[in-house]
C-alpha cells in the first residue's frame, strides 16, 4: 500500500492552475517566479516522487515521506526543467523525458541528504527533525541506498547514454566531494582552493549535471550544453558558499538547521578559512584549539561569530558567491532574449543574495 504524502502548504508559491512548489525563504522573488513558471511541470514532478517512492517495503515510503513533506526549493529537478524547456523541450516525444529526469535528480539529491546527515549526525533537516532523528542512522542509509536506486531506475527507462553518463558522473563527483570534506575536517591548512573543490563535489556537480541533463533532453547544440553546464556549477559554488555563510550568519528558522553544525563539526569553510587568515594570533590559537583539537566549550560558538565579524569573513564569502553567480548570468549569454532566460538570470542572482 502507498503512503499518502502532500507537499506543505505554507511557504509556497502557487500559479493560477493551482499548483505549488516549496519557495519559503525570505528573498526568493526570482526563484519563486521560476517556481510559478513551471508550475505545471513542476507538479507532475512531484507526483513521479512520489509515486516512484512508493515500495511495499514500509519503512521505505514512510521515511521518504518525511523528507518529502519537509519541502524544499525543489531547485535542482526546477533546472532541469528550465533548462529543457529553454532548449526548446515541449514534450514532442509524448514521454515528459525532463519531468522523469527531473525527478531522477531530486532522488539522487535526497539520497545524498540523508547519508549525509547520518555522516554529520544531524538532528535538523528543512527545520524539522532530521530522518535519521527519527528512523535511526541504518534505516536512513538504506533508504538512501533505494533512492539511488530508483533514480538509476528512472535513468535505464530514459534510455538516454548521454543523460546517464552526466548524472552517473556527478554521482560519483558527489560521494567524492563528501569524502573530501571529511579529509579535510579539522585541518586549518586546507587552502580555498582545497576548499572551492570540495563545495564543486558535494554541491555544484549535480547543478551542473541538472542543467546539462536538460540541455540534453532540448536536443540543444554542443555549446548550448555546455553554457548550461557551466551555469549550473557556478549556481551550485554560488548556493553553496551562501550556505556555508549562513551557518554563521543566520537563525535556526531562516537555516533549517541548528547554527553551528559546521563549526560544532570542525568543517573548514570559507568563513573559517577568511577569519583565520585575517585574525591575529590569538584568533588563530582559538581557531586551532576549536576545529583542529576539537575542544570546545559552549561559549566558544558566540566566540567564533565575534572573530568571523570582526574580520569581515562573511562579507569575503559573498563577494565570491557574487564572483560565482555572475558567471552564471554570463553563460547564458549564448541563449536568445525569453522569459524562462530572465527567470534563470535572477535564480543566479538568488543564489548569491539569499543571506541578505
Amino acid at each position: 500500500m502507498g503512503v499518502a504524502v502532500s507537499l506543505p502548504e505554507s511557504g509556497t508559491a502557487t500559479s493560477q492552475d493551482g499548483s505549488s512548489v516549496s519557495v519559503s525563504k525570505p528573498g526568493e522573488a526570482g526563484l519563486r517566479a521560476l517556481a510559478d513558471y513551471l508550475a505545471q511541470d513542476m507538479r507532475a514532478c512531484n507526483q513521479v516522487i512520489i509515486d516512484r517512492m512508493q515500495s511495499p517495503v514500509a519503512l521505505i515510503p514512510q521515511l521518504a515521506a518525511h523528507l518529502v513533506a519537509a519541502g524544499g526549493k525543489r531547485l535542482r529537478p526546477l533546472l532541469t526543467l528550465a533548462s529543457a524547456r529553454m532548449c526548446g523541450y515541449d514534450n514532442q516525444d509524448g514521454k515528459l523525458r525532463h519531468v522523469e529526469i527531473a525527478a531522477c535528480v531530486e532522488f539522487i539529491h535526497t539520497a545524498t541528504l540523508l547519508h549525509d546527515d547520518v555522516v554529520d549526525e544531524s538532528q535538523l533537516r528543512r527545520g524539522l527533525a532530521s530522518a535519521n532523528a527519527i528512523f535511526g542512522n541504518k534505516a536512513s542509509v538504506l533508504v538512501g541506498d533505494f533512492l539511488f536506486a530508483r533514480a538509476f531506475q528512472i535513468l535505464t527507462a530514459d534510455a538516454s547514454l548521454d543523460v546517464m553518463a552526466i548524472l552517473s558522473a556527478a554521482s560519483a563527483t558527489l560521494a567524492e566531494g563528501e569524502v573530501m570534506q571529511m579529509t579535510t575536517q579539522n585541518d586549518l591548512s586546507t587552502s580555498v582552493d582545497q576548499y572551492l573543490q570540495v563545495i564543486y563535489g558535494k554541491t555544484a556537480a549535480l547543478f551542473a549535471a541538472a542543467c546539462e541533463s536538460g540541455a540534453v533532453i532540448g536536443e540543444a547544440t554542443p555549446e548550448k550544453r555546455e553554457a548550461l553546464r557551466v551555469y549550473g556549477a557556478n549556481l551550485g559554488m554560488a548556493f553553496q558558499l551562501v550556505d556555508d555563510a549562513l551557518d554563521y550568519a543566520a537563525d535556526q528558522a531562516v537555516l533549517g538547521k541548528e547554527v553551528g553544525d559546521d563549526f560544532r563539526e570542525g568543517k573548514v569553510t570559507l568563513p573559517v578559512l577568511a577569519a583565520y587568515e585575517a585574525g591575529s594570533e590569538e584568533d588563530r590559537v582559538f581557531w586551532r584549539r576549536v576545529i583542529e583539537d576539537c575542544e570546545q566549550t559552549p561559549e566558544d560558538l558566540d566566540a567564533a561569530l565575534a572573530r568571523i565579524a570582526a574580520t569581515d569573513a562573511i562579507a569575503t564569502t559573498l563577494a565570491k558567491a557574487e564572483d560565482y553567480a555572475a558567471k552564471a548570468r554570463e553563460a547564458l549569454a549564448i541563449f536568445d532574449e525569453s522569459e524562462i532566460k530572465s527567470l534563470l538570470i535572477e535564480t543566479a542572482s538568488y543564489s548569491a543574495s539569499r543571506a541578505s
